[in-house]
């Protein structure tokens, strides 16, 4: 197969810079995705950002049906017309569709997502309702390890995705893997899905507590709290002592857990002791 500079000089077109276009080509690399992402005969894929189709092709040997997003019009006309029978090309941001209307109630999502909007394409999947039930995603691979921290580590980040699944960074990805190379290493994740441990009316306020805490990095968590939210410190320590958590603690070293039971405490001050 031709490469993709290749391919796109036959096309007559160029990445996108606005698009943030870096087409994956090594063959070795699709394998690896495909094969972690454990696709069957009957499963649904939803694939963001497919590009000129290297892994979609893959994928549409293996799966039951692929719904590929492809927000590029250009490359959303050329897939549409080149792919097999069983792949949909939708040509939409995968910031604006709904997953759930697009591949129903139980897919997966594979995606090569483009490091200016990965956070956000991640966090809207995971929001749908209901959410895939796997998602083995490339970003940047900065991004690949703040998300997949463990405390003392965590950030926003860590804790919004930790919050839907467990995560695991299955490897690395070179510059030379795409046309063009980014300047930055990619990493692959991959994201098994599991309920929330709170209701979903909760999510907005659970992560609203989340940002304030993290809003002043270099304070003790009580103090950000506090500063952030608003709320009388005494209720803030009552409620860092009803969560057994060290009274000098700081963000990045709570759990998703901890951010839970913490939350909960907070919800509710007139239990505290």
């Amino acid at each position: 197969m031709s490469s993709p500079a290749e391919q796109l000089r036959q096309l007559g077109l160029r990445p996108s810079k606005a698009l943030g276009q870096h087409f994956l080509h090594d063959e070795r690399v699709v394998a690896r995705i495909v094969a972690a992402a454990g696709i069957e005969r009957d499963t649904i894929v939803l694939e963001v950002g497919p590009g000129l189709g290297i892994m979609t092709r893959k994928l549409a040997a293996l799966a039951g049906q692929v719904i590929a997003v492809e927000k590029d019009r250009r490359l959303a006309a050329l897939l549409a017309q080149t792919m097999p029978s069983n792949v949909s090309v939708i040509e939409a941001d995968a910031l604006e569709i709904d997953p759930v209307a697009l591949a129903g109630r139980s897919y997966v999502v594979i995606a090569n997502l483009p490091y200016s909007v990965g956070n956000a394409v991640i966090r809207r999947l995971l929001e749908a309702d209901p959410p895939p039930r796997s998602l083995t995603v490339m970003v940047q691979r900065e991004v690949a390890e703040r998300i997949v921290a463990r405390p003392p580590r965590m950030s926003v980040l860590s804790v919004a995705v930790q919050f839907f699944g467990e995560v695991r960074l299955l490897f690395r990805v070179g510059k030379g893997a795409f046309n063009p190379p980014p300047n930055v290493e990619s990493a692959v994740i991959r994201i098994e899905t599991r309920p929330p441990p709170i209701p979903r009316g909760d999510f907005d306020p659970f992560f609203t507590v989340v940002r304030a805490g993290f809003g002043q990095r270099r304070k003790q968590l009580a103090n950000a709290l506090a500063a952030n939210l608003g709320i009388p410190r005494e209720r803030v320590n009552l409620a860092i002592a009803a969560a057994q958590l060290p009274s000098m603690v700081r963000a990045e070293e709570l759990s998703v857990a901890n951010w839970v039971t913490l939350y909960q405490a907070l919800a509710r001050p007139s239990e505290q002791p």
